[in-house]
């Protein structure tokens, strides 16, 4: 009796393996970031070695001479010049400074012939010289802030003179210097007193007229104040710079002031300075 064949052995078939099945085992993944970091460790330790060498190889390198300056010759002589051949020193009338460094009164202008001589400021038993409180207060609305806008300029002093002409024209000149180790302290001065003329409020309200033989000097006439019971009051004035000397002049009258009234006296004060 024939026996039942069994079935041929089937060849070992891997199994599949369902995509979706959890592992049987963890899986070793490969770290992040090592190949990165080798990268930069190698490029940081070439760039530390090329400059190593490069230090290296430029110090036992002799030194580069450097070309030779051009100087044919000082400016100046070697050796004092001779009795002889030495330039004159200025005269007091050439040098501007011995001047100023004086009695500043003297170079006030001079009163007009006839006028009446007032006094502007005592120190003393001197007339002439104003104390800077009182120029303050006499010539400013705010003499607080004046006082201490003065002082930060580096005033040294106030020289003055005042006269009446007739019953109601008051004239009063300030000369007002400044020490010369503040830069610019008197043109600090006027352009602080020029930046409100323009206006109505406190100032004149126009730009006023250029002053002749100076850059930035200039008169003004003001608007007419009328009040009432009060006679119209008119005013004029001017401001310019000499150096570290600042001049401002006021006329005040009860009738209009001309513009060659205060020009005039400002170019004559100018001339004296």
């Amino acid at each position: 009796m024939p026996t039942q064949a069994e079935p041929p052995a089937q060849a070992d078939v891997p199994a599949q393996t369902d995509p979706s099945a959890p592992a049987d085992g963890p899986v070793r993944r490969r770290p992040r970031g090592r190949t990165t970091l080798i990268i930069a460790a190698a490029a940081l330790l070439g760039i530390s070695g090329g400059a190593a060498v490069g230090y290296g190889i430029q110090a036992e390198r002799a030194p580069t001479p450097l070309t030779a300056l051009s100087q044919p010759g000082l400016g100046y002589p070697a050796k004092p010049l001779a009795a002889d051949r030495a330039p004159a020193p200025l005269s007091a009338a050439e040098d501007r400074q011995v001047r100023t460094d004086g009695d500043l009164r003297k170079l006030l202008v001079d009163r007009p012939k006839g006028a009446k001589k007032t006094l502007t400021g005592e120190l003393g038993p001197e007339e002439g010289w104003e104390p800077l409180g009182q120029y303050a207060e006499g010539y400013y609305k705010d003499p607080n802030y004046m006082f201490e806008s003065l002082a930060g300029f580096g005033l040294r002093r106030v020289a003055s003179v005042a006269w009446q002409q007739g019953q109601h024209r008051e004239t009063s000149v300030h000369l007002i210097q400044f020490r010369p180790s503040v830069v610019l302290g008197a043109s600090s001065h006027i352009a602080d007193q020029m930046s409100y003329m323009p206006r109505d409020e406190g100032g004149a309200g126009n730009l006023g007229d250029p002053i002749k033989g100076s850059r930035e000097g200039r008169y003004f006439l003001y608007k007419v104040e009328r009040k009432a019971g009060y006679l119209p009051a008119y005013r004029a004035r001017a401001l310019a710079v000499r150096g570290d000397i600042a001049l401002d002049i006021n006329i005040h009258d009860t009738v209009p002031i001309s513009k060659k009234d205060i020009r005039t006296l400002a170019e004559r004060q100018l001339e004296r300075l």
